[in-house]
């Protein structure tokens, strides 16, 4: 079946599901494959839960006879299709978001701020890949007004693919660091990667949100039309924000035309770019500047991203979603700049740096041992492969057993590392 075909009937029926347990009645059913389960084998199953439709693509999974199964060569290259047709039937601003650390956080604000004049369709928690950047553009209907889509990647090619179904009419690249590297080779990878949005902007002359004071994006931006917005003073016509305070909650300062100031609800200095870039976007596109304050100011995290949580016993800081060699740098420093006494760290280990795992490790662990931090647990294989003072647990079973015989009690501690250490799992034992 063709795309064309495939969309007459998503016209009729526009709830895609990729679940045979999550089947509102009349939606579309979509067999995807994965590495442990095949979609085709539930396809019948979707039908009888309520489903209109099964899209397919092996015929031994459908009986033909039945107009409800839809046939097509490849299901998840027919979802990425029909959804980039599924765009193009819409002529309203198209933002893409990407980048190394903060991409997550910068689209949950800046839809805050839209949210203020707009009807904004934006991407729910982290569906950033090759399957929730489609679902993403399905969920697109004539109420919206305004469009959010974060991509994020972790080999090369990866972008330019989400790219060319996302077809934006505005990016903005959050930063460039050290992540993935077992998958993009080198930090030049990584740029080469992220620049991928920026080639397709270059080329279709469309413009680029950009961090003035970042040279790593000047240089990958040269050629492009660039909205700037600052993270500080400079004597160029551009958003410009400050630090005020960070302690735990980061409150920033900013300027263009008229100064205001933003008592916020996020740990951590290096949020004030992911802020700054929000406020450049909301200027952009009309927002208020009080509109754009009480949206900041009012946003309260709840994905593990930069989290404050107090529990009965303890004080946290929960950052346990992801975490690479630059995210974890910028948020010990913040942790150690943070004047709230006595403090403890438990970081997880970070997942795909390849080869350059073991000595990425051990900074961590010297810069700990520079900050003056004595109450460190470290979690993960690579952390036992350090030289190191502290405390090492192979796994977070092992940190849960050790909470349960052993709590510290009014602590401030900061969670953090790759999601697949599970640290996010601790602070109901903290």
């Amino acid at each position: 079946m063709e795309v064309a075909a495939l969309y007459e009937i998503f016209k009729q029926h526009p709830n895609v599901t990729t679940d045979s347990r999550n089947c509102p009645e009349g939606s579309v059913f979509w067999a995807l494959k994965g590495e442990s389960f095949n979609g085709n084998d539930f396809a019948a199953k979707a039908l009888e839960a309520g489903c209109a439709y099964a899209v397919v693509d092996e015929p031994g999974a459908a009986d033909l006879s039945d107009e409800r199964y839809l046939l097509v060569d490849d299901t998840l290259k027919a979802l990425q299709e029909l959804a980039n047709y599924h765009r193009r039937q819409f002529h309203i601003p198209v933002l893409q978001i990407t980048g190394t650390n903060g991409k997550t956080t910068t689209k949950e604000l800046i839809a805050a701020v839209l949210e203020r004049k707009y009807k904004v369709l934006f991407t729910q928690g982290n569906l950033n890949n090759h399957i929730g950047v489609p679902l993403t553009l399905l969920r697109l209907n004539a109420s919206h007004e305004i469009a959010v889509i974060e991509t994020g990647a972790n080999h090369p090619g990866e972008i330019q693919f989400l790219t060319n179904i996302v077809e934006p009419d505005y990016g903005l690249i959050t930063n460039v660091g050290m992540a993935h590297l077992a998958g993009f080779g080198s930090f030049e990878g990584v740029k080469r990667t992220k620049g991928e949005l920026y080639d397709y902007l270059r080329n279709t002359g469309k413009p680029a949100f950009i961090h003035f004071p970042d040279e790593n994006l000047q240089k990958m931006a040269v050629g492009l039309r660039l909205i700037p917005y600052a993270t500080e003073q400079t004597s160029e016509d551009m958003p410009q924000g400050e630090l005020v305070s960070c302690d735990p909650f980061l409150t920033f300062r900013w300027k263009y035309q008229k100064e205001f100031v933003v008592p916020t609800h996020l740990v951590g200095s290096y949020n004030l770019a992911n802020m700054m870039a929000a406020v450049a976007v909301g200027l952009h596109f009309g927002v208020e500047a009080q509109d754009i304050c009480a949206a900041l100011s009012e946003y309260i995290p709840s994905n593990n991203r930069s989290q404050m949580q107090d529990t009965a016993d303890n004080h946290l800081v929960v950052d346990a979603y992801n975490a690479n060699p630059t995210s974890m740098k910028a948020a010990i420093e913040n942790f150690r700049l943070m004047q709230n006494e006595p403090k403890m760290l438990i970081l997880g280990e970070m997942k795909e740096l390849g080869e350059a795992s073991v000595a990425e490790h051990q900074k961590v662990v010297d810069q700990l041992v520079d900050a003056g931090f004595y109450f460190v647990w470290l979690v993960g294989t690579e952390f036992e492969k350090t030289e190191n003072p502290f405390r090492t647990f192979r796994h977070v079973d092992e940190v849960v057993e050790e909470l349960r015989r052993n709590k510290p009690k009014g602590y401030y501690i900061l969670i953090k590392g790759s999601n697949g250490t599970r640290l996010f799992t601790l602070p109901e034992y903290l």
